[in-house]
């Protein structure tokens, strides 16, 4: 019996010592999350199912510039206007109904002091043991002087014609859009906030958007404090009655007060009108290249009836010349112009009796003067066409050489234009590996030579030596007579 009374005796100060460093471990619990809330820098509160303050911390005292005992059991009514109080009220009703927590809801509150302030805050519910709603809990944050630098930002935006917006940069949320976007799509603020991107853009200027910042994104990150990492890209859209715009955009990406990246920044410019007029202009400018083909084909025509062979020497000292260019990497619109010169480089001849171009002996002096008289003829033949290239000094400097000592201007070096340099070159090797009426074909490999041998001197060096590789490298040849 007296173990059984020492057993009973024993075990009530077992439990009460196993049950003190609980109650002790639960005490410093409550003091390290009572420290947390006092010492965030956000305002964080709980209030009841009717909206009474049952605890804040320090930081939301600060923002209403009350004390504690001041701020428990206040409801919103009385630090907030009519229209403010039901936008609390309906936004804790529903996070009460959905039992989801509210991310973001903004409101203003009126200070003890009177002083208006703007709010941004985050609600979820709380339950007691049993899972039954007992009241809320939110951290706030006084968002007064961003809010006031926005409107800055927004009186600014909102009286412009280009279309100025905010995103967030992780969700592509839009944070602001100005009122411009109405006129420029046609859809409405709310419209244009609830409208996809996927759906606004035409699809292949929603993939282009997407692969840009792909590609951009690594380079923000990387762009160091004060700089701002932007970039521009052009996007087709879609009006709200169907027809398609096309946009002009820059985005910028903007950091929060901590230095990271959290906003796009976007400027979009209509350019539809623009790009009609660059259209209609392109298609003023085929057109007017195919006017230029049919008058230079009718000159060729003349000059192939007079003598053909300088007709077939034109032709394949224009195909010659525009793989030369083609070689040197040159855009395609240049070597359009290289092959239109090319084909009539010599119409200057039509002023040279026919017997003189055909005669099968060496020419006099005289007859060789009337002969090197065709580059000025052909530029005083072509200098008043309307033309995209420059058809009549191609035409005019392509007997010239780098040193000085051709003709009929003693041009040198650069003051001769790439086309008529490019031109010279094949120039000279067509008509040294070709037939003439006073003479046989020297042979392609004597017209390398001697491109060889003056390049640099009489020929542009590097016109030169992408000739040299089109024929010893990429065994370029001339066509055979008549193809």
């Amino acid at each position: 019996m007296k173990k059984e009374e020492e057993i009973t005796n024993v075990q009530p100060t077992n439990a009460s010592s196993e049950q003190d460093p609980m109650k002790e471990s639960l005490h410093h619990s409550e003091e390290r999350y009572r420290t947390i809330l006092e010492n965030m820098q956000e305002g964080y509160f709980e209030v009841d199912l009717t909206g009474k303050f049952t605890f804040c911390n320090d930081s939301l005292c600060r923002i209403h510039k009350r004390s504690i005992d001041e701020m428990i059991g206040m409801k919103n009514r009385q630090y907030m206007d009519q229209e403010n109080a039901k936008k609390v009220f309906e936004a804790l009703s529903q996070v009460h109904a959905t039992g989801k927590s509210l991310p973001e809801i903004d409101y203003q509150i009126i200070r003890k002091d009177g002083v208006t302030r703007y709010i941004e805050a985050s609600v979820s519910l709380m339950k007691d043991a049993a899972g039954q709603p007992i009241g809320f809990r939110g951290i706030t944050r006084d968002v007064t002087e961003r809010r006031e630098v926005e409107e800055q930002y927004r009186l600014l935006a909102d009286n412009i014609t280009e279309h100025i917006w905010l995103r967030d940069l992780y969700s592509l949320k839009i944070i602001y859009i100005s009122p411009s976007v109405e006129k420029m799509y046609g859809y409405t603020s709310d419209e244009i906030r609830r409208l996809p991107l996927k759906k606004l853009l035409t699809e292949e200027s929603f993939q282009e958007m997407i692969d840009k910042f792909i590609t951009e994104m690594p380079k923000a990150v990387n762009t160091l404090p004060p700089f701002v990492h932007k970039y521009s890209f052009e996007t087709q859209a879609h009006h709200k009655d169907g027809h398609l715009l096309w946009m002009d955009n820059t985005i910028s990406f903007i950091r929060d007060k901590s230095g990271k990246h959290a906003l796009l920044l976007g400027e979009t410019r209509d350019i539809t009108g623009r790009k009609l007029a660059e259209e209609k202009l392109q298609q003023t400018l085929k057109s007017l290249r195919k006017a230029i083909s049919t008058t230079i084909q009718v000159l060729v025509s003349a000059l192939e009836a007079r003598d053909p062979y300088t007709a077939g020497h034109q032709s394949r000292t224009a195909n010659l010349a525009c793989a030369i260019a083609t070689e040197m990497g040159l855009t395609e619109n240049i070597i359009e112009g290289i092959r239109m010169a090319g084909i009539i480089h010599d119409i200057g001849k039509l002023s040279i009796p026919a017997e003189i171009l055909a005669k099968p002996t060496k020419l006099t002096n005289l007859e060789f003067s009337l002969i090197k008289d065709h580059p000025q003829i052909g530029y005083e033949m072509l200098k008043d066409v309307e033309s995209p290239w420059p058809l009549a000094p191609i035409v005019h400097q392509h007997h010239e050489r780098i040193n000085g000592t051709g003709y009929p201007k003693n041009l040198a070096g650069d003051a001769i234009i790439l086309e008529a340099r490019i031109l010279a070159v094949a120039d000279v090797v067509e008509a040294m590996a070709s037939h003439r009426p006073y003479r046989a074909s020297l042979g392609i490999e004597t017209a390398l030579e001697e491109i060889e041998k003056n390049k640099g001197i009489l020929y542009d060096e590097i016109v030169a030596n992408a000739c040299l590789r089109l024929f010893r490298e990429k065994k370029y040849q001339f066509p055979r007579t008549g193809q």
